[in-house]
Formats: C-alpha cells, sequence, structure tokens
C-alpha cells in the first residue's frame, strides 16, 4: 500500500510541478491511459485526484465499488501519517478509496449505486464503528430515493442500538435527518418517532434546559468537555437556541431555573479575560443567553442588564464583539416595549455604520432600522440618506428599500415624505427597484391633498442637469396626471413642464419613453395650447424600430387628431382613480432580499410592530394549514398598501369582528347620513368632544374615503382606535391604507384614508367604531356612507333606448317599487331642484325630456362590481301631489 501511495504522490507532484495547463493535460492523459490498461488500488486515489481537479472521468466506477466491499482495511481506507505541530505523533484517518470514490463519481440515480447497497448494509451491520460511520457518509451524502428506502431501516436500527457508539449514534441520527428532508414519504416517521425521543435520556445525547442548568449551576460535567474552561460552549449555544423556537413555559420552576441559567450566565461573562479563546466562548454563550432572555420576556430585569452589557459590546474594540452586539441589541428592539434604553446609545449606533468592517455596517443598518420610531424617524431617516451617498454597493439596494419603508411609516408630513422619497431617488440612481417609485405614485394618487405639492417638487427635480431615470417615470407620471394643478403658477406653465420632462427622454430607455409618451396624451387633453408640439412628437415617434414605442405612437397620434370636442379622448384620458388596497411590494421586496437560512431566526428586523404582525400572519398560515394564497396584486402594474383595520394590530380583511356594534345614536346622526349618501363630504358625525368628517371620490368599482376625526377638547385623546365592520366582505371591501396614531393631541385632527372596493352588490353599509380614553372610555360607532350608488357611472339614453330597455326588465325580481313621503319646500310646493340634486347626487345621469310629466325624474347609470361585472340600472321618480305628498319610485337593475 506504501508503495502504491507513493505512486500518487509523485503523481500529485507531477501535475503541481506543470508550469501551464497544456502540461497538466498531457500529463493527466498519460495516467488515464496507464490507468485503462491495469487497474490497481491506488489508480482509485489517482482518478479521484483527477476527477477534483475538474476534468472528465468515464472509469473507476467498477473499481470503486470493489473497493467499497473489500474486507482489507488498506484497500477500503485511505490512512497516512503525518506528524502534528505538537509533540507527539498520530495516525489520521484522511477518507475511504472506495467511498470517497463513490462519493464524488456517483450522483443519486447512478446505476452503480445498486451494486453497493449490499456492500454498504454490510458496514452498517457490523462491529466495526470506523465501517458504520464511513457507511452513513455514503448515505447521507449520495442517498437517493432508492438508497434511502433500502437502508433506513439499517441506518435507525444503528441509531436505537444500545452498543452503537455515542458518535455513531450521533452520526446515524444526521443521516436519518437527511433522507428525511429529502424523501419524506420513504420515511415512517411517525412510527419511529418514540424509539428516536427515548434516546434524549442518554446522557450523552440529552437535550434541554435541565442540561444547561447542570453545566452552568452545578459544574457538573467531564473536564474533557471544558474548552477553555468554558463547559460545552456549542452544546450550551445550541440548547440556548432550541429554546428561543417554543413559547415561553407557564410552569415557574423552569421559569426560576431558566432565570438562574441565565443570570448565572450573565454574571460569568460580565468581565473579559485576557484569553480570546476564552472570550470567545463566553461570549457565544452570552450572545444565545440574552437572546433567550428576551423571548422569554423583554421588559424582564434579566433584559435590562442585558441592555447595560450591550451597550459596552457594541463600542468594543474587537469586531466580532461589536457584530454580535449590534445584532442582539437588534432583536431587543424588535421585542422590546420600550425603544428608550436602545435609543441612549443612538450616536455610537449610527457612528457603527462607517465601521471598517461591511458586516458590523450591515448590523449597523439593521439596527437603526428597527429602532425608528415616530420620535426619531426624521434624525434616522436623514443620517442613513446621508450615508448611503457614501455606502457600499452591496448595501445600497437593502438601504434604498429601508429608507422608503420607514418615510412612508413614519411621515410627520405628507409634505415630508415627498421630499425625502424624491431625495432618496435621486441620490440612489441605480439602486431605486421599481417597487420604490411605483409606491411614490401610489401615495401622491391615493392623497388628493398631496397632489399639487407633489407636482411641483417632482418639476423642481426634474431641473437639476443630472436626474435618474427613475425620477423622469415618476415625474412622467405625476406631472401627467396632476401637472394641470400647476399650470397657472409662473414657472410651471404647460410649456416649462413640457420642456423639462422632453429634455430628459432622449437619455431613456424605451419602457419609459412610452411611459412619457402616456403623460403626453394626457396633457393633449388638458393643455390644448401644446397640442402642436405634442402631436409632432407623436408623429416622430410612429417610425421608430422599437414596436411597442411605434404601436403606442400611432395610436395616440390617431386620438389626438380627432375633433377638439372629441369625447373619446376625455374619457380616455380621465384622471387614474385610487389604486386599490394591497400588500405592500416594499416590504415583499426586502423580505425576499433577506430570504430564508437552515437557522431561522424566531425575529425579524422592524421593531416590535412588524415582528407581532409576522407572528399574527404566521398563525393565520398555520390555522389554514397551507391553504394560502397570493395576496399580491395591481394595477397598473402597481401595489397599494392595505395594513391595519385596527391600530396596534393587522386585519387584512375588513370586517373582522362577527356582529356588527350598536350604533350611536343622536338627533342628527341619521341626518348626516342621509345627507353624505348623496355629496361627497360633510360632517357624519359630532357632539362635545370629537368631530367626525368624511370627503370621498369613487371611480368604477373603486373608492377612496378620508375620514377626518377631530378632538374638540383640551385634553389629548389617548388609545384611540378604531375598527369597520363590514356585514358582507365578499361583496364590499373596506381597508385602512396606514395606521392610525394611538393619541390625538388636544384640538387637532387626524385623518385615516380607507380603500373601498364594490365586488358584488350590498346593501348594509358599513359601520365604523371609534374608541378612546378622555376622562373615561369612550367609543361610538357610525355608519359610513358607502352605498351601493356611489359606484354608478352616467348613461346617456334616448327616450326610446330608455322605454324598451324599461320593457325588457320584465318586472321582479329585477323590479323593485318604494313609497316614501318627500319633503316640501318652504312654498309649500314640491322641492324638484332639491330632488333633482338628490338623485344625481346618488351618480345616476339625469336624462330630460323622455318623461311627459316636467316633474317625474328619469335617470340611468351603470353599477360596477369588480367580481360580477357591470349593471344597468334605470330610475324613474313620480311625486304625487294629490297622494299626500308620496313619491312613487321604481329602481330597475340587472340589465346585461
Amino acid at each position: 500500500m506504501a508503495t502504491n501511495m507513493r505512486g500518487l504522490t509523485q503523481f500529485i507532484a507531477d501535475i503541481r510541478g506543470a508550469r501551464v495547463r497544456d502540461l497538466e493535460e498531457k500529463r493527466i492523459n498519460k495516467e488515464m491511459a496507464n490507468i485503462r490498461k491495469k487497474f490497481k488500488g491506488a489508480y482509485v486515489a489517482k482518478i479521484i485526484f483527477t476527477y477534483i481537479l475538474g476534468y472528465k472521468v468515464d472509469v473507476g466506477h467498477m473499481e470503486a465499488v470493489n473497493l467499497i466491499s473489500s474486507p482489507k482495511y488498506s484497500e477500503k481506507q485511505i490512512v497516512r501519517q503525518r506528524r502534528p505541530r505538537i509533540v507527539h505523533q498520530r495516525l489520521e484517518l484522511k477518507s475511504a478509496q472506495g467511498y470517497l470514490a463513490v462519493t464524488l463519481l456517483m450522483h443519486e440515480n447512478s446505476e452503480f449505486l445498486r451494486l453497493v447497497v449490499n456492500s454498504i448494509r454490510k458496514d452498517l451491520d457490523g462491529n466495526n464503528e470506523i465501517d458504520n460511520c464511513l457507511a452513513l457518509h455514503a448515505i447521507a451524502n449520495v442517498g437517493g430515493s432508492e438508497m434511502a428506502e433500502a437502508l433506513a431501516e439499517d441506518v435507525h436500527r444503528l441509531l436505537i442500538s444500545p452498543t452503537s457508539q455515542t458518535f455513531v449514534k450521533k452520526k446515524a441520527a444526521l443521516t436519518l435527518l437527511r433522507l428525511y428532508r429529502k424523501h419524506p414519504d420513504v420515511i415512517p416517521a411517525a412510527e419511529w418517532a418514540l424509539r428516536i425521543v427515548s434516546i434524549m435520556d442518554d446522557p450523552d445525547l440529552v437535550i434541554g434546559f435541565s442540561l444547561e442548568s447542570i453545566l452552568v449551576i452545578e459544574h457538573e460535567y467531564s473536564a474533557t468537555y471544558a474548552y477553555y474552561k468554558v463547559p460545552s460552549p456549542w452544546l450550551q449555544v445550541k440548547l440556548l437556541r432550541l429554546l428561543q423556537y417554543y413559547p415561553p413555559s407557564e410552569d415557574p420552576t423552569i421559569r426560576s431555573v431558566l432565570h438562574q441559567v441565565l443570570q448565572t450566565t450573565m454574571n460569568n461573562s460580565a468581565e473579559p479575560t485576557r484569553n480570546v479563546q476564552h472570550n470567545n466562548a463566553q461570549h457565544a454563550v452570552l450572545f444565545e443567553a440574552i437572546g433567550l432572555a428576551i423571548h422569554l420576556d423583554s421588559a424582564s430585569p434579566l433584559v435590562g442588564t442585558a441592555a447595560v452589557l450591550l451597550a459596552r459590546f457594541i463600542s468594543s474594540k474587537e469586531t466580532n464583539v461589536r457584530y454580535l452586539g449590534l445584532d442582539t441589541m437588534a432583536h431587543l428592539a424588535a421585542r422590546a416595549e420600550s425603544l428608550e434604553p436602545i435609543k441612549r446609545h443612538q450616536s455610537t449606533i449610527i457612528l457603527s455604520l462607517r465601521d471598517k468592517d461591511i458586516s458590523v455596517r450591515r448590523r449597523a443598518l439593521d439596527l437603526l432600522y428597527s429602532m425608528c420610531d415616530v420620535d426619531n424617524s426624521e434624525l434616522i431617516v436623514g443620517e442613513l440618506l446621508r450615508y448611503l451617498k457614501v455606502a457600499d454597493y452591496a448595501l445600497r439596494e437593502e438601504m434604498v428599500l429601508k429608507i422608503a419603508i420607514l418615510t412612508e411609516k413614519y411621515a410627520s408630513s405628507y409634505k415630508w415624505y415627498v421630499d425625502t422619497i424624491l431625495q432618496l431617488i435621486s441620490a440612489a440612481g441605480d439602486h431605486v427597484g421599481d417597487e420604490v417609485w411605483y409606491r411614490v405614485v401610489q401615495i401622491v394618487t391615493n392623497t388628493e391633498d398631496l397632489q399639487e405639492y407633489a407636482a411641483k417638487v417632482v418639476f423642481e427635480h426634474l431641473k437639476a442637469p443630472s436626474t435618474h431615470e427613475s425620477l423622469v417615470k415618476v415625474g412622467g407620471y405625476i406631472l401627467g396626471e396632476y401637472g394641470h394643478l400647476i399650470a397657472n403658477v409662473p414657472g410651471y406653465s404647460p410649456m416649462e413642464q413640457f420642456h423639462v420632462l422632453h429634455t430628459k427622454s432622449q437619455f431613456c430607455i424605451a419602457s419609459t419613453r412610452s411611459l412619457l409618451l402616456s403623460t403626453y396624451i394626457k396633457w393633449v387633453n388638458v393643455f390644448p395650447e401644446i397640442k402642436p408640439q405634442l402631436v409632432n412628437i407623436f408623429e416622430r415617434y410612429r417610425h421608430v424600430l422599437d414596436a411597442e414605442l411605434q404601436q403606442r405612437a400611432c395610436e395616440f397620434y390617431a386620438l389626438a387628431s380627432r375633433p377638439d370636442d372629441d369625447e373619446l379622448l376625455q374619457n380616455v384620458c380621465e384622471e387614474m382613480p385610487p389604486f386599490p388596497p394591497r400588500v405592500s411590494a416594499l416590504l415583499g421586496r426586502l423580505n425576499m432580499k433577506h430570504g430564508d437560512t437552515e437557522d431561522k431566526r424566531t425575529w425579524v428586523h422592524g421593531g416590535m410592530e412588524a415582528n407581532l404582525d409576522r407572528d399574527l400572519a404566521k398563525r393565520k398560515a398555520d390555522a389554514v394549514a397551507g391553504d394560502g394564497q397570493d395576496i399580491l396584486g395591481s394595477l397598473s402594474g402597481l401595489e397599494i398598501s392595505a395594513t391595519s383595520t385596527e391600530s396596534g394590530g393587522t386585519a387584512p380583511e375588513s370586517g373582522s369582528s362577527t356582529n356588527p356594534p350598536r350604533l350611536t345614536t343622536g338627533p342628527s346622526v341619521d341626518r348626516w347620513f342621509d345627507k353624505l349618501t348623496y355629496t361627497a363630504e360633510g360632517v357624519l358625525y359630532e357632539d362635545d368632544q370629537v368631530q367626525i368628517g368624511v370627503k370621498s371620490r369613487y371611480q368604477s368599482h373603486l373608492g377612496q374615503l378620508a375620514v377626518y376625526i377631530g378632538n374638540k377638547v383640551s385634553a389629548p385623546l389617548t388609545s384611540f382606535t378604531t375598527r369597520i365592520h363590514v356585514s358582507d366582505p365578499d361583496a364590499l371591501s373596506v381597508t385602512f391604507a396606514k395606521m392610525p396614531p394611538s393619541t390625538i393631541g388636544p384640538r387637532t385632527q387626524t385623518q385615516q384614508l380607507l380603500h373601498v372596493e364594490c365586488k358584488q352588490m350590498f346593501t348594509t353599509p358599513p359601520i365604523l367604531s371609534v374608541s378612546y380614553l378622555c376622562g373615561s372610555h369612550q367609543t361610538l360607532s357610525v355608519r359610513l356612507p358607502i352605498v351601493v350608488t356611489k359606484f354608478f357611472e352616467h348613461v346617456k339614453l334616448g327616450a326610446a333606448d330608455f322605454f324598451e330597455r324599461w320593457k325588457l326588465i320584465g318586472g321582479p325580481p329585477r323590479e323593485d317599487q318604494a313609497i316614501f313621503p318627500i319633503d316640501l319646500n318652504n312654498a309649500g310646493q314640491l322641492d324638484i331642484a332639491k330632488n333633482r340634486q338628490v338623485v344625481s347626487g346618488h351618480r345616476l345621469n339625469l336624462l330630460d325630456d323622455i318623461d311627459p310629466n316636467p316633474n317625474n325624474l328619469v335617470a340611468a347609470g351603470v353599477l360596477h362590481m369588480s367580481v360580477e361585472g357591470k349593471v344597468g340600472c334605470l330610475l324613474r321618480l313620480e311625486p304625487n301631489r294629490e297622494a299626500k305628498v308620496r313619491c312613487y319610485s321604481q329602481y330597475i337593475g340587472m340589465l346585461s
């Protein structure tokens, strides 16, 4: 064997001595020719070495099979002697020649594997522990479904055998786990579970907090388990991490022992020593102990002690200690109810963004993201924006996402949000993903009070000499939709808007120029004074080579060339409706970047709120047991967030309570509600403490409702929460666009945006419940003025068409008639003008000269529903003076 190994040694030396690739290949080919002529044991080692170098190997498979079944120790294994750096010599097992060849040269579907199953089973059943381990290695590394099915029983038997050595049991357990993960249908886990669990009573394999107690408190362990005076640190770390994956125990005895273990661990690690290895082992245990303390109770005195230790660690001279300190402090920020202990060290954490090690910089970014709240958001976002300009390229995309999320989440005003996010897009350049500029467009579109300011700010940014393409996209969309709001302001004329945007187009890719063409067709509709210039652009783009640009230009040219009074252009270029509620694409993108690891965390970056959301989502996912659905959606490619229907928690669907709340009554409550069913804005409720007003707009089956809640007293309204109840969520969806504040200051108001979607026909309006503390707990519930007529659209019909469709109704159930009293005007006459106002306010188109009686009102409309589609509706209102001022009304629906 020694002679054969000398041949291998010379072969390796020749390869290493080859000066160029050609000489190496020549030596390889010569050796492979020799191997094919006469095959010996050492030749398998040469084949393995050749394969490792990256050369294709087509021989040696059968010889490897034969070597595995060989009873000779020298052929089954490669053993060499070496002189360690310490004082004695020892025999080191390097690998098994036959097994190594099998694991390298064969894959799990190789036909040769069937030939080695019996040999592997023989080694599993043998009394030689080394043979046992070699066989287990081969199964774990190569084993396909056939090998798992054939040998799983033997692996299991080796695991539970009382005669197996501890290290063999460990390898058998790992092998069985690997097989179960790859082929769960082959492993009868339910049948084997009890026998496997019973192995935990083995003193060498026991797992649980009791062993931690033995190691840390009682110091009952063999000296061979001590690593630089730290008892089995790797096992301690595993046990402390394992306990974090399960809910904290309610047993007071267990909690007491755990508290004692954690307290002792923190005390033992309080002061570092001069021995680096000892410190490393102690710190590894300490940081996991802190993690477990946070998991058990983030408000406990132990965590207060941990916060003091972490403050010292993040300023340590040791890079690894700084890294672990920042990471563990991020865990604390993710679970703690109060961030004040962490905020005391905010300046140190910000300085860590400029640490010499990128891993530390990344952990500092995660911690700042997690510790951000309303009070420090502007400072942290400002620091992140400043650091973004000099940050590592590997960090910039993640930083952009986190800055965008924090800016939206903690925006103190809409203006601050727009200013910050546009600065972000300008500074980040190519690191801005589409999700970021999509999000800006969504928020501006869904916030009417922001649109004029956003148009001005984006125009100013576009005037810069150098502008990134993402900002051009934002500018194209916002100016196209809302440029008319600033057109009369000096310096923002239509021609100036066109000039500043079009000068950027020559540097943009085709998709961006396509978006700008859509901006121009919008301007054709609202800025007739620059129509010639816009039509000229369409004419030029009709001849470009890009198919998308050419087609769009041709269509827009034809549309713009129609008569000036053409209604088609006006309809096509109507303002975009509010975006429907959808999950934020920013958070989804950030989660995709983080991904999953084998050692999964029990928390996520983003503070306590994000972790509560994660826990809630996990519980819901567990409840449906895999019956999930993709809740990401888009309108024109853009997603909008649907966060919470209640302060302090998340509920992706409105109407989370099953029973409707009791409505608040009052002399004017019904009158306020009735008026808002046919008007867009007004007071919904008012008393001595609060006033609730609404402002709404609707487009097709979508709507947006702004609810203004004002505090009328000189004391703050605390513990403020809101909730929506929808009687039929399958027919109507109402969700909040943003979490409400928990406090409304004295004599101030807050605004909450509701996104509304009509899916099917509904009859019961949703209910808004508001609760707060102001001297005592107050709760009020009022109906929101969201009725089915809000989703109507005007229809023009002539007399012949109207009556023809009227006859097609065919009576009940598609026709309904109601008789009700109506009010008279001050002169005691029928108030025809008021009746017309009510009907048109219900978004029905009044059709004049249809009915012979001028007092009768005739109207038509189309109801838009996202699920059931469009349904035509006709109405006749017949005031009857002789019938004691009663009104005969017919609502006719279900017209296809």
